[in-house]
């Protein structure tokens, strides 16, 4: 599942717990991502799931399901 694949990589690149991610988590506002955090990890979400993200797109991924949708809308 994208889903789970998506948080285990969130939480591992952030330090947070697991546990405590959902699709409604704001990745700047809940996870306190920086822009350095954002872009490590569209890079390692490029790289598992062979997709490429538009610098444009990325702003707009708010929530971890932002990034989970775009995903399944491009793979």
């Amino acid at each position: 599942m994208i889903f789970d694949s998506v948080k285990s990589m969130i939480a591992k690149q952030l330090k947070a717990d697991e546990s405590t991610i959902t699709a409604e988590t704001r990745l700047v506002e809940d996870l306190k991502a920086d822009s350095a955090n954002v872009m490590v990890m569209i890079m390692d979400l490029e790289d598992k799931f062979g997709i490429m993200v538009e610098d444009d797109q990325i702003m707009k991924m708010k929530t971890v399901g932002d990034v989970v949708k775009y995903i399944e809308d491009h793979q």
